[in-house]
């Protein structure tokens, strides 16, 4: 049966071309491509934009961000036995495919890309956080991307949106949520995916923010986060003494009891605290 762009379906693909996920590579593909476009779909309009993909595999999710519009994407694959089932790709849309070959942890491709532009991408799952990290800590803000649609762990997903006093939340969440809008958009069972994976996955939908939440130096409040959440149990007068020596004081005068626990305090609280060190 005819996929809905035309293009051979998923499965037929794979087979042709060998293509068994690797797991060192942190890969499981989507092979229904009405999946794909709705994962394309949660990243909201996509005709006016450039889109970044990192990690297509054979290709479902490209497919699935071509059939929905998008003006043009770029596709960072590091696997080379993807490569000839992403140029049949390119060849069914011409000029609307660009496919490179390496590693999107060196890859410098925000310069391939036409503003504005976005990042959709289910994340091989051992680059995932990294990568999002990196996306959130560009050396300027606004950066390259309008928002970020990415796959993660469901544990991942809920530690980007974690709110204070929840047990996922910790520094993910406050760099998350200082920067962005981050939201929940889709969940996925593991048995959409080829291998299914041991845990469930979700869809995260980042809107960026055009200035961060609070104002902050970012190395302060990462500085801040990293002592606080590195002993997450402990009260904030003994896991942030190394910051200052009068932390206690420092505090309270941002109206944060020294007794207080990382885990219940706001976003906006520790932007305070860093700022007054």
């Amino acid at each position: 049966m005819a996929s809905p762009d035309g293009l051979p379906p998923l499965r037929e693909v794979i087979a042709r071309h060998g293509l068994s996920a690797r797991k060192a590579l942190g890969q499981n593909f989507i092979l229904d491509l009405n999946l794909t476009a709705r994962i394309a779909r949660a990243a909201g309009e996509l005709g006016a934009c450039d889109v970044l993909e990192v990690g297509p595999g054979p290709g479902g999710l490209t497919r699935g961000l071509l059939l929905e519009g998008a003006r043009r994407v770029v596709a960072v694959e590091k696997d080379a036995r993807c490569l000839p089932a992403l140029a049949e790709v390119a060849a069914a849309y011409p000029g609307r495919l660009e496919v490179v070959w390496g590693d999107a942890l060196d890859a410098g491709v925000e310069a391939r890309l036409s503003q504005p532009a976005k990042v959709v991408a289910n994340l091989p799952y051992n680059v995932g956080t990294e990568l999002l990290i990196r996306w959130l800590t560009p050396p300027a803000w606004p950066p390259f991307w309008s928002s970020l649609t990415l796959m993660f762990q469901r544990e991942v997903a809920e530690r980007i949106v974690a709110r204070p006093g929840a047990e996922a939340y910790g520094r993910l969440s406050l760099l998350a949520q200082w920067r962005a809008e981050p939201r929940i958009a889709l969940d996925l069972p593991p048995q959409a995916f080829v291998p299914p994976p041991k845990v469930s996955s979700a869809v995260v939908h980042l809107a960026a923010l055009p200035a961060p939440r609070y104002p902050a130096d970012p190395a302060t409040l990462a500085r801040v986060t990293a002592a606080a959440f590195g002993q997450r149990r402990k009260m904030l007068r003994s896991s942030l003494r190394g910051l200052a020596p009068d932390i206690e004081d420092r505090l309270i005068a941002v109206g944060i009891p020294p007794t207080e626990r990382a885990e219940r305090v706001p976003l906006e609280a520790f932007c305070a605290l860093a700022r007054a060190l």
